[in-house]
C-alpha cells in the first residue's frame, strides 16, 4: 500500500460518485463539455509512486509509455483507455498504467487513439492495429505483449485481436479486460437488471455512445461487438467485472463465447464492485487487490516467453 492509499469501502466510492452526480444532474453537455470534465475529474488522482511517463509517438498515433524504476522493463503492455470511445485518453488513465506498470514492472503503452464522433468506427480500430504493428516493428515479440483495457477500451483490445487473427498476425501473449463494453447493441439482460445498482453507467449513456461511435456502421459488426465474434485461437483471456454493474452480462457472454470456441478464458466476476472499480485504487482496497491478482495473471502470460 502507498502512503496515499486510502480505504473508503465501497459505500464511501459510491457517495462520492452519487455527489459527483447530483452536481451534473439535469445538465445536457457536448461531446467536448463531457470530455473536459472526465479529464478533470482524472486530474486529481495521483498516479503510482516511482512511475514516469514519456511521450511517444506509436506507429503514429499519439501516446505515452510509463514505466517504474530504471530497470528493464519485464514486457510490455498496450494499454487501450475506456471512454465509451468518446473521451478519456492517457492523461485521464494515468492512474491505471503507472499502478499496472509498478504492479508488472511492465512497460504500459497507452495510446491517443482518434475518438468518435469526429473519427467513427473503425478509427479508434485502425489507430490500435498501427500500434501493435509499431511495437511488434520495435522488436517487442508478441508474446512478450499483454493487450489490456477499460470500458470500451476492453471491448477494442478485443476487436483488436479479432482483427490480428483475420489478418494472419500473431497474436499477443494474453489479454487482459476490465468491465468490457463487448456488445454496442446493449441486448444483455444486465443493462435493466444492474441499472439501480450501477452509478456510472446507464443504457442511455451506452446507446448515446454507441451511436456516436457507430456513425451508421452495423452494431452487430464482430469488430464493433467484440462478444459476435469467432475466438478460436484468439489469446487467453482474463476478464474482470463487478457484480453491480449494467456490463456485467457482456462480460458473461463474452466468456461463454470464448469458451465455447476453446479459448483459454478466466472470468473473475468480483461481489459489490462497480464499473472499472481498478481506477479507485487510491482508495479502495478491492481495487488494489484486483490490480494485484491481474499483474500475476499477466507477468505469468510475459514469463511463458522467456
Amino acid at each position: 500500500m502507498e502512503a496515499n492509499d486510502q480505504d473508503l469501502g465501497i459505500a464511501g466510492i459510491r457517495a462520492q460518485l452519487a455527489q459527483r452526480a447530483s452536481l451534473a444532474k439535469g445538465i445536457a453537455m457536448s461531446w467536448p463539455e463531457i470530455r473536459a470534465g472526465m479529464d478533470a475529474a482524472t486530474a486529481l488522482i495521483p498516479p503510482a509512486a516511482g512511475c514516469s511517463s514519456t511521450p511517444r509517438d506509436v506507429g503514429g498515433v499519439p501516446g505515452e509509455e510509463v514505466v517504474f524504476g530504471d530497470a528493464a522493463p519485464a514486457g510490455t503492455i498496450l494499454f487501450l483507455h475506456g471512454g465509451g470511445y468518446v473521451m478519456g485518453g492517457p492523461q485521464t488513465h494515468r492512474t491505471l498504467s503507472s499502478r499496472f506498470a509498478k504492479a508488472t514492472r511492465a512497460a504500459v503503452v497507452v495510446i491517443d487513439y482518434r475518438l468518435a464522433p469526429e473519427h467513427p468506427f473503425p478509427a479508434a480500430l485502425d489507430d490500435a492495429e498501427a500500434a501493435y504493428r509499431a511495437l511488434l516493428a520495435e522488436g517487442r515479440t508478441a508474446d512478450r505483449i499483454v493487450i489490456a483495457g477499460d470500458s470500451a477500451g476492453g471491448g477494442l483490445a478485443l476487436a483488436l485481436a479479432l482483427r490480428l487473427k483475420a489478418l494472419g498476425l500473431p497474436q499477443p501473449a494474453g489479454l487482459f479486460v476490465i468491465s468490457p463494453w463487448t456488445d454496442l447493441l446493449q441486448s444483455s439482460d444486465t443493462c435493466v437488471s444492474k441499472a439501480a445498482s450501477d452509478p456510472i453507467i446507464s443504457k442511455e449513456g451506452l446507446d448515446a455512445m454507441a451511436g456516436a461511435y457507430l456513425g451508421g456502421a452495423a452494431g452487430d459488426d464482430p469488430l464493433a461487438s467484440p462478444v459476435r465474434g469467432d475466438f478460436a485461437g484468439i489469446a487467453p483471456m482474463l476478464i474482470h467485472v463487478g457484480a453491480e454493474e449494467v456490463l456485467l452480462g457482456d462480460s458473461i457472454a463474452l466468456a461463454g463465447a470464448a469458451g465455447a470456441a476453446g479459448a483459454g478464458v478466466r472470468l473473475e466476476i468480483w461481489p459489490e464492485m462497480i464499473h472499472v472499480w481498478h481506477a479507485f485504487a487510491d482508495r479502495l482496497a478491492p481495487a488494489r487487490d484486483a490490480i494485484a491478482v491481474a499483474a500475476t495473471w499477466i507477468n505469468e502470460r510475459l514469463a511463458a516467453a522467456r
